[in-house]
């Protein structure tokens, strides 16, 4: 089970017109760069982390504690494929635009739910 991730959706009130990404990255608590990685998955479906490197510019260990992040948060699923030689390496594969829409509506939902009833629960004092 995923942990729940520590919402930074106040960040959105201060935008009028926040980009995917934006949204993406308050909604599920993750890193601009987290963000990127995953979109960068969407493109590269079955991608390793070496197979990432060069797309992202990034260093190894940054992109694995980006798909750290991003499994744990269900945005990404992980296969063990078996290597020749003895071994295996994992290989990473975003979760559908459609199914990562949904839990941004569905998070977003609850958020907006639980401010709306602030609202009417407020007495004046």
């Amino acid at each position: 089970m995923a942990p729940d991730p520590e919402h930074r959706l106040g960040e959105l009130m201060e935008s009028s017109n926040p980009s995917f990404e934006t949204v993406m990255s308050c909604v599920f608590g993750i890193e601009p760069h987290e963000t990127r990685t995953y979109l960068a998955l969407v493109d590269r479906p079955g991608s390793t982390i070496d197979e990432l490197e060069g797309p992202l510019e990034r260093d190894r260990s940054t992109i694995n504690r980006a798909m750290t992040t991003l499994y744990e948060r269900g945005l990404v699923r992980r296969d063990r494929r078996l290597l020749e030689g003895g071994g295996y390496v994992y290989q990473y594969t975003a979760v559908a635009l459609p199914e990562v829409r949904a839990m941004l509506h569905g998070a977003l939902d609850t958020w907006a739910a639980t401010v709306h009833d602030v609202i009417d629960e407020f007495d004046g004092r």
